[in-house]
């Protein structure tokens, strides 16, 4: 810590060697907000305790360097608590963001978007059902070959229609792949 003599009746300070009094005052600061410094002395002699210039100046040095560089504990936790604070305050305006989108009908959830394409889906391939026979009705002079080949190609545009349902996930993750 400091040195102290072994001898203290031939001990003499040297010349440069301050007293925490004088220490303070060539600081222009109280002996009061010296001790708060927490300088190390650089020896002892009986009672006194004594000072030179340059661990004041270390001191001070590393009083500064600690207020630039905080301790990496500290600051890492005050940097994570503002990251966290960061994140929570983004993710509620995302999602007040996401709110005021549906509000104007600007976007809808997926599960919606499923439920009304497979609606549309079931009412299209219902609707392709009757295709054929109505040809019939109205073209009555088409052969049954024409009819039959008619019927199978709507079969496969129905069986389309009626799957999409199933297809909407896969179709939306190949979207997201191909716009990322």
């Amino acid at each position: 810590m400091f040195g102290q003599n072994k001898h203290p009746e031939k001990a003499q300070p040297e010349p440069h060697w301050l007293n925490k009094k004088q220490m303070a005052a060539s600081c222009g600061i109280s002996v009061q907000a010296f001790d708060k410094w927490g300088v190390k002395p650089i020896s002892k002699i009986g009672n006194s305790v004594y000072f030179d210039a340059r661990s004041v100046v270390d001191n001070r040095l590393d009083n500064e360097r600690g207020k630039q560089q905080p301790e990496l504990p500290e600051d890492r936790d005050e940097s994570e608590i503002e990251y966290q604070t960061w994140r929570l305050t983004k993710a509620r305006a995302d999602a007040q963001e996401l709110t005021n989108e549906k509000e104007r009908q600007q976007v809808v959830e997926a599960e919606f978007a499923t439920f009304v394409l497979s609606k549309i889906a079931s009412s299209v391939a219902s609707r392709l059902d009757t295709v054929p026979l109505n040809i019939r009705r109205r073209f009555p002079e088409l052969e049954t070959k024409h009819i039959e080949y008619l019927t199978r190609e709507i079969a496969k545009a129905r069986n389309i229609a009626a799957g999409l349902d199933a297809m909407i996930p896969e179709l939306l993750d190949d979207y997201l792949n191909r716009t990322d």
